[in-house]
C-alpha cells in the first residue's frame, strides 16, 4: 500500500456486490500532532494509532489511501468543502456534529484528562476554588464543551488550534491546568518535569468515529466493515496494545 502525505487526489477500488470496481478520490484527514494518535516520527513520518489503523483499513478495503494534515477548527469545513474525504482524527460522536456529517461506527472511547503543574493542588470539581482559574482546551473539542458548559463563567477559558500550543503555554505558566484526551495528556505532558494529573478522567460523548459527507453512505458501510474485521482478526488489539498501556475500545 501507498501512503503519501500531501493534500491530493488518490484512487479507491470499491468492490460491491461483483459489480465492476469503480475508481473514488479518497482522502483521509489528520490533525498533527496529536500524540499518540497522529503525529510525525523523528524521521518526519506521520504515524500513530490512527494512521496506523488507517493504513490496515485502507488494505482492507483493497484503497490507495493518501493523508492530509488539517487544523482541528477547519476538519469539518474542510470535509463539507470537499477537500478531504473522511475525518479519523480523533472525532468523538455528538449529537451537533451528527448533524453535519456521517460517522462510522465508533472505534475508540477515551476519557478527558486533568493535567497541570506539581504545585496545582485545587479541586477541579469545586467551582469556588477553581474561581479565576485559567483552563487550556484545544478548540472545538468536547473537552472544550465540557470545559464551556460547567465552568464557563467561573474559569478563564483560553482556546487553542493546537495541543501542542497548549502544552508550550502549560509549560510557560501561562496556563493553571489542561483538559485534553487522557492519552494525549498522558504522553504528552506527564513525561515533562515537574507536572501531574490533577483531577479524575472524565468519560465524554458516545465515542470517537470516522466522519464522513452524509451522501457517502456507500463509504461508511465499507469503512465500517473494514474496521469490524480488524477488530476481529486481531489487528485492532496489536494496535491499541503498541499505543496504549490500558484497553480503549467501545
Amino acid at each position: 500500500m501507498k501512503k503519501l502525505i500531501v493534500a491530493a487526489s488518490c484512487a479507491l477500488a470499491l468492490i460491491a456486490g461483483g459489480a465492476q470496481a469503480q475508481e473514488r478520490s479518497l482522502r483521509i484527514a489528520f490533525d498533527v500532532p496529536y500524540e499518540p494518535f497522529e503525529y510525525k516520527d523523528e524521521n518526519g513520518e506521520l504515524t500513530g494509532f490512527e494512521v496506523e489503523l488507517a493504513e490496515a483499513m485502507c488494505e482492507e478495503m483493497n484503497a490507495d489511501c493518501e493523508f492530509v494534515i488539517q487544523s482541528w477548527d477547519g476538519m469539518i469545513p474542510g470535509l463539507l468543502a470537499r477537500k478531504f474525504d473522511l475525518i479519523m482524527s480523533s472525532m468523538s460522536i455528538t449529537p451537533e456534529r451528527a448533524e453535519r456529517v456521517l460517522f462510522s461506527e465508533p472505534y475508540y472511547n477515551t476519557p478527558g484528562g486533568w493535567f497541570g503543574p506539581e504545585s496545582f493542588n485545587t479541586d477541579v470539581t469545586d467551582m469556588d476554588a477553581m474561581k479565576g482559574k485559567t483552563v487550556g482546551v484545544q478548540r472545538g473539542t468536547t473537552m472544550d464543551t465540557h470545559v464551556t458548559e460547567n465552568m464557563g463563567g467561573i474559569v478563564t477559558i483560553k482556546r487553542y488550534t493546537t495541543a501542542d500550543d497548549m502544552v508550550l503555554d502549560l509549560e510557560g505558566q501561562r496556563l493553571d491546568v489542561v483538559f485534553v484526551d487522557y492519552p494525549v495528556g498522558e504522553q504528552t505532558i506527564l513525561p515533562k518535569e515537574g507536572f501531574k494529573e490533577v483531577g479524575e478522567p472524565v468519560k465524554l460523548g458516545e465515542g470517537v468515529g470516522v466522519a464522513m459527507r452524509k451522501r457517502d453512505a456507500d463509504i461508511a458501510e465499507q469503512v465500517n466493515a473494514a474496521l469490524r474485521t480488524l477488530k476481529e482478526d486481531g489487528t485492532y488489539d496489536t494496535l491499541m496494545q503498541k499505543y496504549f498501556a490500558y484497553d480503549i475500545k467501545m
